[in-house]
């Protein structure tokens, strides 16, 4: 049984993950930063399902929080083989580009990578010391688009990149990093975003016939952690049902604009 860390796992994209590497066999770490309840219904749901799991607190933007969640892990387990960097630490500012005030963009920013790079730092550290472990960062495919998602665009298409630099200082000693880039998921998150008229839009995109739910992409980011993936490092890993695809070619027929605003994924 691996000892998988998934930040933000109390809801949405992160509880899905959670309960699915749980129903995979690994004992599961669901952190969480303000939601002790809905934390520990996760867990509750993975062990209801034959499952092993505990929360974990900690503010995955504060280091010294970070480094305690690890080294508890750690201490108890003895070892960390899964880490899912999840949680969304600013949500995404909406403004034109013209208009969006550089501390708003900048937060953003920083905020995406500051979620991201302490939680590695110190969980790569553990991995290189057992030679072994797969990183999974989760972003989204609005990393290719413009429009008025700037500052998301931006933050996403950084992670990217760091998780490559990762990938490239790790890959040596057995450790794969990998991103998952999503297109739109329904969440209660992004519910607040996703008008009718958009759900509809992106549903005609879509292999599936409808968009994407937490539990559709969770299924791939578990199969990312798994065995077959230990030579795959390093890359940006699509999911989107098809929607870039598909509307480029609707769009090539006059069928509609392009999604490039619609695109918020993680």
């Amino acid at each position: 049984m691996g000892i998988a860390l998934v930040s933000g796992a109390g809801r949405g994209i992160g509880a899905a993950t959670a309960r699915e590497l749980g129903l995979r066999g690994h004992h599961v770490v669901v952190n969480y930063v303000r939601d002790a309840a809905a934390a520990a219904s996760v867990v509750a749901d993975i062990q209801a399902a034959g499952g092993s799991a505990e929360t974990g607190r900690a503010d995955v933007c504060d280091e010294t929080a970070v480094a305690a969640l690890v080294d508890a892990v750690v201490a108890e387990h003895g070892r960390i083989d899964v880490l899912v960097c999840n949680a969304n630490t600013v949500d995404p500012p909406f403004e034109a580009l013209p208009a969006l005030p550089w501390g708003t963009f900048i937060a953003k920013v920083v905020g995406e990578l500051s979620g991201a790079y302490f939680l590695t730092q110190r969980v790569v550290e553990v991995m290189k010391a057992q030679r072994a472990g797969r990183v999974v960062h989760i972003s989204s495919t609005a990393a290719d688009h413009v429009g008025s998602i700037a500052a998301h665009s931006v933050a996403k298409a950084a992670l990217n990149t760091y998780s490559r630099h990762v990938a490239a200082d790790a890959g040596l000693v057995g450790v794969s990093v990998n991103t998952v880039a999503l297109g739109p998921v329904t969440t209660d998150a992004t519910s607040r975003v996703f008008t009718d008229g958009i759900l509809r839009h992106v549903g005609e995109r879509s292999v599936t016939g409808r968009p994407l739910r937490p539990e559709d992409v969770a299924r791939v980011i578990a199969a990312v952690t798994d065995e077959g993936f230990a030579v795959t490092t390093g890359q940006v890993i699509r999911v989107d049902a098809g929607l870039d695809l598909l509307d480029q070619q609707l769009t090539g027929m006059g069928g509609g604009s392009r999604a490039d605003d619609l695109v918020v994924g993680a």
